[in-house]
């Protein structure tokens, strides 16, 4: 089968979205499929071999200076092809002042609109490479703010168009009005025009139905899974082969309020005033766009304040072999987010390196764990429940051992890419199969 996938790059920044739909398509080559993966926007940038096309669509540039004035909306292809070339997309990308949705209110609007919206020629460009140079017989959309070239892909195409959910709402919620309200409604509308949806966990599918106004039967749930290479059970206990290095709690995710490192940081506090506990230690790693930067230079005043700047350390946004390094050295995970999570996949990360997790009991962290056993949950927003967590599986080591293992053995069977793509593949065919039906 020929599958295009769509994936909307995120600049400069590993985002879970990205990764997810570069280990998929991976995946499903290994596992005999044709596919394609097309970035958007911007090139993707990914931590394993990236599987993208050197071309982007609906690049960043043309799509931001379209909607800012009339006249790229006529520029001539040739000028379009040199500002969509790849060296100036990642240049820009790691110079660009904001990617942050309270600033991008009326372009989200816009592209959501396809069609209607003041990038239609990039969306006429897009259909018309895959209809001359393609000819896919299915299209995979990596997020539902790409639900806007669905219409006139179906329409030109006519091949199903599926779309994985991966946070959306996330984003939605930062929007300023009247965009948040227009964008909730065009985003409805244009759902209506996507074949099936695919969400990584069944919290979200409930949530996204009701949120996106969704016939919860139209959208499937595949779990997602990792490329387990590089990825090993950690040796002994780190405090057992070393007693004098002090227990190392982990956080990995983007340095921002919404994921909540202020709150491992509070708890932090507490533990070390707690007493009963050996020397602590906290280490950070992540992308820190520069908006945020004020966000970490607060906590490390608030750390410092309080005598424990030496406990902390940000060691910055790793590859895959840091960041699978820094998993192996941990006692214990937490990513405390403010909000539900969609995905959850540094969780899996951790549990592939049998690191036990702490983590607030809501979004996919919940159904997460209670399959696995990979950890405690605990109360969302309340650093005192959180270090109560911590607690418990620093001074029971048993227990975290066994979480480790348990989360482990879960992701090895249940939460790995050939799976994952096997799955992908049975929703593709009951799609294909259900579209040649229709057109008989």
């Amino acid at each position: 089968m020929r599958i295009v996938h769509l994936v909307a790059g995120a600049g400069g920044m590993y985002c879970g979205s990205c990764l997810h739909g570069n280990t998929l398509v991976s995946a499903l080559r290994a596992a005999g499929q044709d596919v394609l993966l097309v970035p958007m926007y911007t090139p993707l940038r990914t931590d394993e071999e990236d599987q993208s096309t050197d071309r982007v669509a609906f690049g960043g540039v043309n799509a931001y200076l379209q909607q800012r004035s009339a006249l790229f909306r006529y520029t001539p292809r040739f000028l379009d092809r040199l500002l969509d070339h790849p060296r100036l997309l990642r240049w820009l990308s790691g110079r660009a002042s904001s990617t942050r949705p309270e600033s991008l209110g009326a372009m989200t609007v816009s592209m959501l609109r396809g069609e209607q919206g003041q990038q239609r020629k990039e969306l006429h460009k897009l259909v018309d490479r895959l209809q001359r140079e393609i000819r896919p017989e299915l299209i995979h959309l990596s997020n539902a703010m790409l639900a806007g070239t669905a219409r006139e892909l179906a329409a030109r195409l006519k091949v199903p168009i599926v779309c994985t959910l991966s946070g959306e709402d996330a984003f939605l919620e930062r929007l300023p009005e009247p965009y948040y309200s227009e964008a909730r409604a065009v985003l409805r509308e244009r759902c209506a025009d996507l074949t099936a949806l695919v969400a990584m966990n069944h919290y979200y599918a409930r949530f996204m139905a009701e949120y996106l106004s969704v016939p919860s039967e139209r959208i499937h749930v595949i779990p997602p899974g990792l490329n387990l290479q590089g990825h090993a059970q950690r040796r002994a206990d780190t405090r057992a082969r070393h007693e004098e290095l002090p227990v190392t709690i982990g956080y990995l995710s983007r340095i921002c309020a919404e994921k909540g490192l202020h709150q491992l940081v509070e708890a932090l506090k507490l533990l070390v005033e707690d007493g009963d506990l050996p020397p602590l230690r906290l280490l950070a790693a992540g992308y820190l766009a520069e908006s945020d930067r004020p966000y970490l230079d607060g906590i490390r005043s608030q750390l410092e304040s309080w005598g424990l700047a030496d406990r902390f350390d940000y060691v910055g946004e790793l590859d895959r072999e840091a960041k699978i390094a820094l998993l192996q050295s941990l006692d214990v995970m937490s990513v405390p987010t403010v909000c539900p999570e969609s995905k959850g996949l540094v969780v899996l990360e951790a549990w592939a390196n049998a690191v036990p997790v702490v983590l607030p009991a809501h979004g996919a962290f919940s159904e997460l764990v209670e399959d696995t056993g990979g950890g405690l949950l605990c109360e969302p927003g309340s650093p005192p429940a959180l270090a109560a967590g911590l607690k418990r599986m620093i001074l029971d080591s048993d227990f975290a051992s066994q979480c480790g293992r348990q989360a482990r053995e879960a992701v090895a069977g249940r939460y790995n890419a050939p799976l994952m793509a096997g799955r992908t593949i049975e929703l593709y065919r009951a799609l294909r199969s259900t579209d040649k039906r229709l057109k008989m």
